[in-house]
């Protein structure tokens, strides 16, 4: 991850924003997640970005299936419902780029 502002200069800055750098899905159920961000995020001036990377579907660097899969399509489709919750962006990056 890495910090857009640091949170202990918050006070000078208009903004604050996360960066959450991501090869799969989410653990947990999207829904949770989701509302959890949204209420981490209310009455803040705070984004929640993501940027997944898509090496090869299906599968970790190790060629083994995750315990939780999910499609591409899938897991990206989670990941702009979870940034919505916290107006953030998604950025979707695949062997193919952007």
């Amino acid at each position: 991850r890495a910090v857009e502002v640091d949170f202990r200069d918050k006070d000078k800055h208009k903004s604050q924003g996360l960066y959450l750098l991501t090869t799969g899905i989410p653990d947990q159920e999207t829904h949770t997640v989701s509302a959890y961000v949204a209420e981490a995020c209310r009455g803040l001036d705070f984004q929640l970005h993501v940027c997944l990377f898509s090496v090869a579907e299906g599968t970790d660097s190790s060629g083994i299936v995750p315990a939780r899969y999910a499609s591409p399509r899938e897991t990206a489709s989670a990941f702009k419902e979870i940034v919505q919750a916290a107006n953030g962006r998604f950025h979707w990056f695949g062997e193919a780029g952007m």
